[in-house]
């Protein structure tokens, strides 16, 4: 009897090491079956070296500031250096308390979560977590599959420990995960959540974070329906955090009292700083990745959205950000002004068209509206097109108080929209081309359309320089000459005239004599008519070519002297410029370099130059400029506070805006036909600025000269952008007086109003 006891126990033992050494067997062929790739294909030895991620380009300010991002997923990788410790510990004591010292599974967690089935912890450690974001995909898979996925992420977690450090783990671990709100990576997550980058968070920032892992929809501090979800696991990390010796009791305490505080600054291509100005990088950018020169070394083209490119632009962020202050307080003060003149107008916001003009300007807004577009790509019929744009529908719409959400048809909207003023503005450094700042519209999310390179305008008085460049450099005359401020007509079939060609002064005035100083300082129309008389229009535009403004549009004709061409704020920057820079045209660019995602150099900007004017002839011109802004429409920018206390224009558009510059300005008011457009473009010699204000249509307008002038709509901005820029002692502008060529043979000195005793002459 006990042999036979002893025979069965025996062979009961036999039948235990027989079944568990074939578990064991099962366990090890399992792994070797998913290693080898039966349960499904496994990434390569190259994909682990290279996990495939969509990186996003990333766009700097010339001062290091991110500007934004051109993205699939909104993802900018960060080092292992630049994450705070107490983010990486909080990480650690929530997510894998073991994880420097086990090789991608944890055995201690993985037994306990069997045991338990998981009510007292998962097992997957930040490896695994790690191998499922960057190799998995469990979507729509059944259990068994889901369970085979878990053991292929086993695999990749070994041989990620293998192939990576601990701090790379960590360091890829957090530049994957998606924290929701375009938020991917632990740097677009700093950003968007607190506005902050990721080695200025605080532990409690770091903790409302490492909380999301668990689950960002749940755990999501921005939601209100979640925020005390997010809070409770925010203070389990902290308890992680102590248990872990990563801080004390007290100070878990203390951590645990604190509000939940964020600072949402969402990161998506119609919000932030320089929207205008990114659009335009992007389509330099598209350009560039098509240039035969620019391909990859295996031949293709690198993907913009993608490839983790870094673009180093010359906008300085500071000054953006002063550009954008100054148009949005002028516009929404001269809008107010704008509405109030438009209460009793029946056309508004169009003045002098008709019905059928305006149904015009109405259906052609229709056709360029991305409603329109869509549904022409969709394939549907105009009728039905048209009629969608007479229903009624929730929107929200701009409005200088913020979004407003209301109920009107798509027809109604594009009217509503055309009734805002608009302005684009262009700042930079004429020595160098670099663009220091670019604001081209009011707000790129309601309003697409940009006004500083797209947009060409009227220009209106701010012509006027070209031409008397052009007789300066040609008749070497001198500011001092002295001219008959009479009717002047230029006869037909002279310079393109069809007709006897007799141009009205602003205000019908006339008489006296003017210096040419004089005469630009006060826009007299004369005078320039005179002038161009004497060039010929072909010279006048065989100089505008030169300075780097398309002329195929402008006709030779007598008539451009008064600004009746079409030209960009770009353009006329860069023109005006090309007189600050001693008569050298250098033409303005916005990239300075750009890098791929190991900082490897593909592209580094080389400038365009060419010599338009003699130093000279190029410094009169600013000396003729500089008579504006001392006695001429751009005198304001001289005065101080109390010239408000006698301007009605002043008081209702730019009220609280005392200027009172004392350093040397050249610069030029413009003012286009019906009060359409006004511009100002300003120097000192080391920064010129342009600005246009006006409509998107040119019936959008003021109905008198008082408010509609270039000096009122469009001179307020330059002078609060530079009140700012000077006020700012971060930033260089000079201050200094222009610099005058050692040999100057042209006379410039003339009395205090610029008149002269020198001799007149009629053109």
């Amino acid at each position: 009897m006990t042999d036979k006891k002893h025979a069965n126990f025996k062979k009961y033992i036999m039948w235990f090491w027989a079944i568990f050494g074939g578990g064991i067997l099962c366990i090890v062929l399992v792994f070797l079956f998913a290693g080898w790739g039966l349960f499904g294909e496994m990434p390569s030895f190259e994909e682990l070296e290279n996990p495939e991620s969509n990186l996003a380009t990333e766009v700097l300010s010339a001062d290091g500031k991110t500007l934004g991002k051109y993205y699939k997923e909104n993802r900018t990788p960060v080092k292992y250096e630049d994450l705070p410790q107490h983010l990486v510990q909080a990480l650690i004591a929530t997510e894998d308390e073991r994880f420097y010292s086990h090789s991608g599974i944890d055995a201690k967690g993985t037994f306990r979560a069997v045991v338990f089935l998981g009510t007292k912890g998962g097992a997957s450690t930040i490896t695994q977590q790690l191998a499922k974001l960057l190799f998995s995909d469990v979507s729509n898979k059944s259990k068994f599959e889901r369970g085979v996925q878990k053991i292929k992420e086993w695999v990749i977690a070994v041989r990620l420990e293998e192939q990576y450090t601990k701090e790379e783990i960590i360091t890829m671990y957090l530049n994957k995960f998606d924290f929701l709100y375009q938020a991917v990576g632990i740097r677009s997550a700093a950003r968007i959540y607190f506005s902050k980058e990721p080695q200025e968070l605080t532990v409690e920032e770091s903790a409302v974070l490492v909380a999301m892992l668990k689950n960002p929809i749940s755990h999501n501090p921005l939601r209100e329906d979640f925020k005390d979800n997010s809070i409770s696991r925010r203070n389990t990390v902290f308890s992680q955090m102590a248990k872990n010796d990563f801080i004390t009791e007290k100070e878990k305490d203390s951590l645990q009292q604190l509000e939940l505080v964020t600072e949402y600054s969402p990161e998506q291509h119609d919000d932030g700083l320089a929207t205008y100005f990114r659009e335009h990088v992007r389509d330099f950018l598209k350009d560039w990745i098509n240039e035969e020169d620019n391909l990859k070394a295996d031949g293709s083209k690198y993907n913009i959205y993608s490839d983790g490119l870094k673009v180093y632009t010359t906008i300085d962020y500071r000054m953006q950000e002063y550009a954008e202050t100054a148009v949005d307080r002028h516009l929404e003060k001269l809008q107010k002004e704008f509405n109030r003149q438009n209460k009793n107008n029946k056309t508004s916001p169009f003045r002098s068209v008709n019905k059928k003009e305006i149904k015009r300007i109405i259906n052609r807004g229709i056709k360029n509206s991305p409603r329109y577009k869509e549904m022409i790509k969709k394939d549907f019929s105009e009728e039905k097109i048209l009629a969608s744009f007479d229903k009624e529908r929730e929107m929200k719409v701009f409005s200088w108080e913020g979004s407003i959400d209301t109920t009107m048809t798509p027809r109604d909207s594009i009217r509503y929209y055309k009734s805002f003023l608009n302005a684009g503005m262009m700042s930079m450094r004429p020595q160098t081309g670099a663009v220091k700042a670019w604001v081209g519209g009011i707000n790129y999310k309601y309003f697409k359309y940009e006004h500083v390179k797209q947009a060409r305008r009227q220009v209106g008085s701010t012509f006027k320089p070209f031409v008397y460049a052009t007789a300066i450099d040609q008749l070497h005359l001198s500011p001092c000459l002295e001219m008959p401020n009479t009717k002047y007509t230029i006869p037909k079939g002279r310079h393109g005239v069809t007709k006897d060609w007799t141009p009205r002064n602003a205000g019908n005035e006339y008489g006296g004599i003017k210096t040419l100083k004089q005469a630009l300082a006060e826009s007299i129309n004369t005078i320039t008519a005179r002038m161009i008389d004497r060039t010929g229009p072909e010279n006048v535009i065989s100089l505008l070519d030169k300075l780097g403004i398309d002329t195929r549009a402008i006709d030779p004709v007598a008539a451009i002297a008064l600004g009746s061409a079409d030209i960009s704020v770009y353009e006329m920057v860069s023109a005006y410029s090309t007189f600050a820079n001693k008569g050298v045209y250098i033409e303005p660019f916005l990239v300075e370099r750009i890098e791929d995602k190991n900082g490897t150099i593909l592209y580094q900007h080389r400038p365009q130059t060419r010599d338009v004017l003699n130093e000279e002839s190029a410094y009169v011109t600013v000396n003729l400029l500089e008579g504006v802004t001392r006695f001429g429409s751009g005198r304001r920018l001289r005065t101080n506070s109390e010239y408000a206390k006698n301007s009605l224009s002043y008081k209702r558009a730019v009220t609280g805006y005392p200027y009172a510059f004392k350093n040397a300005i050249a610069g030029k008011t413009g003012t286009t036909q019906n009060q359409s457009d006004g511009w100002f473009i300003g120097m000192v010699p080391d920064l010129a600025t342009g600005v246009w204000v006006g409509g998107e249509d040119r019936s959008v307008r003021f109905p008198t000269i008082t408010y509609g002038q270039g000096a009122t709509m469009a001179l307020p901005i330059w002078g609060m952008y530079m009140k700012s820029l000077y006020g700012d002692e971060d930033i260089i502008v000079s201050d200094d007086e222009f610099e005058k060529p050692d040999h100057l043979s042209i006379k410039i000195d003339c009395d205090d109003d610029g008149q002269s005793d020198e001799f007149q002459i009629d053109f």
